[in-house]
């Protein structure tokens, strides 16, 4: 079966893009937020050099910077703000959307059967369920190990 490739526009996490980072919008701390959101924009570019994706790494990315209400700057076109990851929706997250999209997301990861779009993006809903289930819900370990420094293989 061929999955398609993901394609994220990189983004470098600066210091400013995490003191903006909305107090109510993680339970956890923000150096421990912004260890793993860099982690994986470092890990994103790592495999893109390379011609490789994964998904599950692809669905922590979208999530962080929803989180923290990231202004995306691609090379080319237009500024953006990033939408939620499961319903889309275009507004900066905020307490009852991120506790909504928490809902969304462990419904579509639990859907059967699970829809063709979603098999061909596979680990990415979960990468969505373990952000928001470590940044909001305080639930389990980060969805990236950042104890040490990992080689970007998984």
């Amino acid at each position: 079966m061929s999955v398609p490739r993901v394609t994220i526009t990189v983004m470098e996490v600066s210091a400013r893009d995490v003191e903006k980072i909305p107090r109510r919008n993680i339970r956890v701390s923000r150096e421990d937020f912004a260890a793993v959101w860099r982690a994986a924009e470092n890990r994103s570019e790592a495999l893109g050099e390379r011609g490789e994706s994964d998904w599950f790494n692809a669905g922590v990315v979208v999530t962080c910077r929803w989180l923290a209400k990231a202004t995306i700057r691609p090379e080319t076109g237009p500024w953006y703000t990033t939408s939620a990851p499961v319903t889309g929706k275009t507004s900066l997250a905020y307490e009852e959307l991120i506790a909504n999209e928490c809902l969304q997301a462990e419904k579509l990861a639990m859907r059967r059967p699970v829809p063709n779009w979603l098999q061909r993006r596979p680990g990415w809903v979960e990468g969505i369920v373990a952000t928001l289930g470590w940044a909001w819900q305080r639930n389990g370990r980060p969805p990236i190990d950042v104890s040490r420094q990992a080689p970007v293989d998984r």
